[in-house]
């Protein structure tokens, strides 16, 4: 999953919201197979719109997304919202 005009290949697109307007993720569409059980990694929590956008994506394709895992969250900016039900692991909280 990457941001828009990264991948070489056919992709599936998911929009969110930034601060300052919209942006893309792209997924190969035969990145996930269906029932394929998949754990998110990041970097950053933050707002949550790339994470949320990358969480859609792995669900239109199918797959069963676990958990998200994160080495830094910003908790004041409430980012887990946008992953709805899913398990937040975060390693650092700020």
């Amino acid at each position: 999953i990457r941001k828009a005009g990264k991948l070489p290949c056919k992709t599936e697109v998911a929009k969110y919201s930034l601060e300052y307007g919209e942006a893309e993720m792209e997924m190969h569409t035969d990145a996930i197979a269906a029932g394929e059980r998949i754990v998110l990694v990041d970097d950053l929590l933050a707002t949550g719109g790339t994470s949320g956008a990358a969480a859609a994506l792995i669900r239109k394709a199918g797959g069963q997304l676990l958990e998200a895992q994160f080495l830094i969250e910003l908790e004041f900016l409430h980012g887990r919202k946008q992953l709805q039900s899913t398990p937040v692991i975060s390693f650092l909280k700020y």
